[in-house]
């Protein structure tokens, strides 16, 4: 026992010791990956070799939550679960131009429902990244796209629950392939970034049959008062309290040749193959504990209706439409943070018969404890569902969730 101990407070000790040379080592570099930001209070528990030729960082989070939900013409059921277990891994090897992400997903929604023949999504970051100077960043592997605000942003730094109902139907996502990105961000004047992307389109961890088909991907943001403070632009909500306005603007299009899911880099196989536009564009403005968000996204397909040409009674079709996100909020001085968003969707008339429209109404108290990295949530939320032929249905629920990681 005593060897036991004595081994478990070296550990501790290194770990200490080896956290304090990474803040000295990466004061210039700390890893800030626009293609995969992170909410970073504190470092993360790291260690680096004496002549720093590696760094290796280790990161975790989770979320657990307890849901209330009420459908409509059903029974009231109560869901427990933990939605998110991740760990992350970042560093370099050999040169501190040269980096490395690893995150990989435990929880059952991170993962999804295990099926014959397909892969098992744990992996969801395996990226290299080549950055030659603080303006430049080149990556390879598998990762984020440069799409919609929201989704860029971690999912341990969103103000409600989860994501907006656009981006469950709208968004990008991950995938593999190659991207660059020139970052030109100043707290005090007029900034900008340009990010492009070429990756092969069928989402993460894909095995299926190759074929000619790609995705390219570009992106601008815009700084008009200088980039925010602490890279606000990678959480939301004001949690630095913003001395001098700012604001961000950004638009995103990426064309996926040959796609053969639902939406893109997600959902179901398609009976046959679409080309897929999507367009989106965001907003973020912040001051002294105020944020506003909005966003607007759409896919665009043509025939996206798909028949089993065994059975003409199973039908795929690829997700097209539009929606709207609104968001504001206001960070008290006592770090409880009061929430409101609206959300309305429309389907493209070519599958209104098959999916309904839908507007979504939260209501979300959120106190920060560590920031957002140790956070407690409580959040009111319902879905109001227009089907085609004036069919109406109400949904909604309640959820308390605290995440917690490093």
């Amino acid at each position: 026992m005593k060897k036991l101990l004595t081994f478990v407070l070296c550990l501790v000790t290194v770990g200490l010791m080896a956290q304090i040379d990474v803040r000295r080592t990466t004061k210039d570099n700390d890893l800030k990956l626009s293609a995969l930001p992170y909410y970073n209070y504190g470092k993360g528990l790291g260690l680096t070799s004496p002549d720093s030729i590696f760094q290796f960082n280790i990161r975790f989070r989770m979320q657990n939550r307890v849901t209330y939900m009420q459908e409509e013409d059903q029974d009231a059921t109560i869901d427990g679960q933990v939605r998110r277990l991740r760990l992350r891994f970042d560093g370099y090897v050999g040169d501190p131009r040269f980096l490395y992400v690893i995150q990989l997903s435990f929880a059952p929604g991170d993962v999804g429902e295990v099926k014959e023949g397909e892969n098992i999504n744990i992996i969801r970051d395996a990226v290299l990244f080549y950055r030659p100077s603080s303006n430049w960043s080149i990556g390879f592997g598998q990762t984020k796209l440069p799409g919609n605000r929201q989704r860029i942003n971690s999912s341990g730094a969103l103000q409600l629950t989860d994501r907006t109902i656009n981006n469950a139907r709208f968004t990008i996502d991950r995938d593999f392939g190659l991207q660059v990105h020139n970052l030109n961000e100043y707290l005090d004047r007029f900034s900008y970034n340009l990010k492009g992307a070429i990756s092969i389109g069928e989402g993460r961890n894909s095995t299926d049959e190759p074929d000619n088909g790609l995705a390219y991907t570009g992106k601008v943001e815009l700084f008009p008062f200088g980039a925010f403070v602490k890279d606000g632009t990678n959480f939301e909500g004001d949690l630095v309290r913003e001395k001098t306005p700012k604001l961000l603007l950004s638009g995103a299009y990426q064309f996926n040749d040959k796609a053969r899911r639902t939406q893109g880099q997600l959902g179901n196989d398609l009976f046959g193959k679409r080309d897929m536009h999507a367009i989106l564009l965001d907003g973020m403005f912040k001051y002294k504990g105020w944020s506003a968000m909005w966003a607007y996204m759409q896919r665009i397909a043509n025939n996206p209706v798909t028949i089993n040409p065994e059975d003409a009674t199973d039908i795929q079709y690829v997700y097209t439409g539009s929606g709207f996100d609104y968001q504001l909020s206001y960070l008290l001085p006592s770090d409880y943070e009061i929430i409101g968003r609206f959300s309305t969707q429309k389907v493209h008339k070519d599958i209104q018969a098959l999916a309904p429209d839908q507007q979504q109404y939260s209501l979300g108290l959120t106190k920060y404890i560590w920031e957002h990295a140790f956070k407690a949530q409580l959040e009111f939320t319902l879905d109001d569902f227009d089907y085609y032929g004036g069919r109406s249905m109400y949904d909604w629920y309640v959820r308390f969730q605290v995440e917690i990681g490093i």
